[in-house]
């Protein structure tokens, strides 16, 4: 397909040597965008466009086009609406520490949430399960167009949920069982990591050494290890300040690659957060303070955070939030105090490179997924009366 007059906001930095009308990131007022398979192929402004060849042509007219919307944290399709035990695949609290359960194993593609998330054009989501466990386990990038989720997978896994907080606290204390404490938590965390620290150290001496046996495969252990060696992202659930300082604690004692999620309470100290090139993934927002640790959440948070020079993404935390309000909590955050160019860019490019998967999304440019959304040339995506009038994942129109 190849896309002519088409106002291209590709939320792609702009480099020293350029100048654009969107400031920070690059536009482009009437550009062309070429799919071939499932990737963009090429783009640029019009007067660089190439001559149809056997292509399906749509002028788009001086529409805007938008990369596909992300969610960078949320638990779609492992709790399904309108169901109770049956559908809740979400926590597994029979153990605190469980990081070898994977998210990709609870998912369930036909739930409507999907089809409300394409109708929102939010074309990719990370999800996976909950905060019950201080170690819950692995999150999925997922693609939020398909039926088989093994076909819908665009990076797995793509980080290993910690919690820390009140959710393992009164999992458990109800069971009476470890963790009842925030040092608990904390505790099994290092536990753990630290088993695998040893676990990983007696694999690799059994490699170098043939006369040495490599010790009982542990599939916990073993799902941990690319989170010691920083090959997989350690995403911490956080809310209060001092759980936040927490998280950062743990992560630099065993040098963690780490995420903030919910950071409900970085607004407090996010000068701290600065100081320490925290990343962050802020949300769910427009909720009401349902247990004592939102006391001081705020809609403000995002905007906050990234005045500091915190990378900040925006998230629904679905089930908590409709997938599909997305865009509508990034518009939230604009009234709130949020400049609107980094509020698109909280659920397009940052959370994209937050997670770690920007080679393939989060904006437009020549080689990337064509996962993308197209919109009235006077539509703010980020009000709640925008709607896309097109939208196309991996080079395929899903709505239109």
């Amino acid at each position: 397909m190849l896309f002519i007059h088409a106002h291209l906001v590709t939320m792609e930095p702009v480099q020293p040597d350029q100048t654009a009308p969107a400031g920070e990131f690059v536009c482009i007022p009437d550009g062309f965008l070429q799919v071939s398979g499932q990737k963009i192929s090429a783009m640029g402004p019009m007067s660089q466009c190439p001559n149809p060849d056997n292509e399906e042509v749509i002028d788009l007219a001086g529409k805007k086009v938008y990369p596909g919307f992300i969610d960078a944290h949320c638990h779609m399709g492992l709790a399904e609406e309108g169901l109770n035990f049956e559908g809740d695949d979400l926590n597994e609290i029979t153990d605190p520490v469980t990081p070898h359960l994977r998210g990709i194993d609870a998912i369930n593609p036909l739930n409507q949430s999907f089809d409300e998330a394409l109708d929102a054009a939010v074309t990719t989501v990370v999800t996976g399960p909950g905060s019950a466990n201080a170690i819950g386990g692995q999150f999925a990038a997922i693609k939020t167009s398909g039926r088989n989720v093994d076909r819908m997978i665009l990076k797995q896994p793509v980080a290993m949920k910690f919690a820390l907080g009140e959710n393992p606290k009164n999992c458990y204390n109800d069971k009476s069982e470890t963790p009842m404490t925030r040092m608990a938590t904390a505790a099994l965390i290092r536990e753990q990591l630290q088993k695998t620290q040893r676990y990983y150290d007696d694999c690799c001496k059994a490699q170098e050494d043939e006369d040495t046996d490599p010790p009982d495969f542990d599939a916990k252990c073993d799902a941990l290890v690319p989170v010691l060696t920083g090959e997989l992202k350690a995403h911490f659930h956080c809310h209060r300040a001092d759980d936040i300082f927490t998280a950062i604690r743990i992560a630099k004692e065993f040098s963690l690659d780490y995420v903030l999620v919910h950071c409900t309470e970085g607004h407090l100290i996010a000068e701290d957060l600065a100081e320490e090139k925290a990343q962050v993934i802020t949300g769910p927002l427009m909720t009401t303070r349902s247990k004592p640790e939102l006391r001081n959440a705020t809609d403000k948070n995002p905007g906050i955070l990234n005045q500091h020079g915190v990378k900040t993404a925006i998230c629904t935390d679905y089930n908590v939030m409709p997938i599909g309000l997305l865009p509508i909590c990034a518009g939230m955050a604009v009234r709130e105090g949020m400049d609107p160019i980094q509020a698109l860019a909280a659920i397009t490019i940052y959370p994209a490179e937050i997670v770690g998967i920007s080679d393939r999304v989060g904006s437009l440019k020549t080689g990337k997924d064509a996962d993308f959304a197209v919109f009235a040339p006077d539509c703010d995506p980020l009000t709640i009366a925008a709607k896309p009038e097109l939208v196309v994942v991996n080079g395929k129109i899903v709505r239109r």
